[in-house]
This record gives C-alpha cells, sequence and structure tokens, in this order.
C-alpha cells in the first residue's frame, strides 16, 4: 500500500522526477503537474524504479497531461527499450514524441533551471548512478540503489542533505549491491554531509530501526523519508 522509489526535486526555473517507482507517479500529482516536469532522472532500470514512467507515458500521450515538449529522461542505456518492451514493440522510436531518452554515464552533467544534476556511477547488480543535484549554493545527493563504494561520498561530499538506501540489515557473503544502515551512516559520515535521510528500507528492517542505526554511525541529523514530506535546503 505504498510507493516505490520517487522523488520530486524543484529549483527556480526546474522541477525534476527522480526515480519512477510503482505508485509514485500518483504521489507526484500532488506536488505538481507533470506536464510541467523539467526532467525525469532514473538511478537504474530495475522495475521497482523505473515501472511509473509506464504511468507517465499513457498520462503525457492519452491522459491530458500532455507537456508542451517531450520530457528529457536521463537513464542509464537502453531505458527506451525497456519501456517499448511494455507494449510488445521492439522499436522505441514511438515513444519520442512524449520522451525524449539521453543515457547516462560517470560524470554526466546537465542543468535545468538553476539545478545542477551530476551523475555518478555507483555499484550494482545493474548499471546504476547516484546523484548529486546543486541549487544556489545548496547540495542534495541521492545515492539510488548501491552497495558502499568510494563514488558514494564522493557524490555526497558536504552535501546539505544525503538521501541514502537502507535496505538490508547485513551484507550476504560475496554481495555488495545495497547498503545497510550503518553503511549509510559511514557513508554520509565520510561525505561531510550535514543531514542524512533514510529511504528505500526493505523487509527485513523497519524504517525507525534502520534510520537509529544509520544515526548512530553518522553522528548528525538522521530522519526518514515519508511520502509527502517536503525538505527545503
Amino acid at each position: 500500500g505504498r510507493p516505490c522509489s520517487g522523488y520530486l526535486l524543484s529549483a527556480p526555473g526546474a522541477e525534476v522526477w527522480v526515480d519512477a517507482g510503482p505508485g509514485s507517479f500518483a504521489e507526484l500529482q500532488r506536488h505538481t503537474d507533470p506536464a510541467r516536469l523539467s526532467a525525469i532522472w532514473i538511478s537504474h532500470l530495475h522495475a521497482d524504479h523505473t515501472a511509473d514512467l509506464l504511468s507517465a507515458f499513457y498520462a503525457f500521450a492519452y491522459g491530458g497531461l500532455t507537456p508542451p515538449a517531450p520530457v528529457p529522461v536521463y537513464a542509464p542505456d537502453g531505458c527506451a527499450q525497456r519501456l517499448a518492451g511494455f507494449f510488445g514493440r521492439p522499436d522505441p522510436d514511438f515513444l519520442a514524441g512524449v520522451f525524449a531518452f539521453h543515457p547516462l554515464a560517470d560524470g554526466h552533467t546537465v542543468r535545468h533551471g538553476e539545478l545542477l544534476l551530476t551523475s555518478r556511477a555507483v555499484v550494482h547488480d545493474v548499471p546504476a548512478y547516484g546523484l548529486r543535484a546543486e541549487a544556489g549554493g545548496r547540495v542534495l545527493a541521492y545515492s539510488g540503489d548501491t552497495g558502499p563504494c568510494p563514488a558514494l561520498a564522493e557524490a555526497a561530499r558536504d552535501a546539505d542533505l544525503f538521501l541514502c538506501e537502507a535496505d538490508i540489515d547485513a551484507h550476504r557473503e560475496g554481495e555488495q549491491v545495497h547498503l545497510t544502515p550503518e553503511d549509510a551512516g559511514a557513508a554520509a559520515r565520510a561525505a561531510g554531509a550535514r543531514s542524512l535521510l533514510i529511504t528505500h528500507v526493505g523487509p527485513t528492517l523497519t524504517p525507525g530501526s534502520a534510520t537509529a542505526r544509520a544515526a548512530a554511525v553518522f553522528g548528525g541529523p538522521t530522519r526518514t523519508a515519508r511520502e509527502g514530506a517536503v525538505h527545503r535546503l
């Protein structure tokens, strides 16, 4: 009964939907008219971060929420083909009237209004990226889905707010594709982040316990991400 990953970044001249997990398109409409989006940014192609691109396509193409121009979608390579597969079509060209796809790479940067987005490759079981968003001298960093890696602290260096996953209770042997709460806290501390916001808490944890465990390692202000919450930097 709750949506998967999806966040709205707003700055003067820009509104960017970050990740499009199932249920997040409905939540997005509580905060903005989706036709006003400047861009969509996708961390990786797992369905819990992308499936509502399908909902958005229907809304934009057929549902009366038509944007004035195709919405830029910054995503790992193959996103357009993945979305076309939902329709059983091998060629994604039919999506071009709604979405303009741009492949991400490590260090990819783009500006919309006053919002500067920088993508950093992180460690997951598919190509995946963390995000550093800057506007007006303020910085928000987002982990996406990742195991512990140096790029995480680099993306979050001196961030005013670090939005970070804490998906697992403990690492399975040989697997480093998600973060424990302690990993999230350690990454925030290494980055010198000013505050930590815990998200993507998996079923082996509770949001409260994950946040408390991350806070114990981070040592700074730590909160839990909640649907509908607004954080101003």
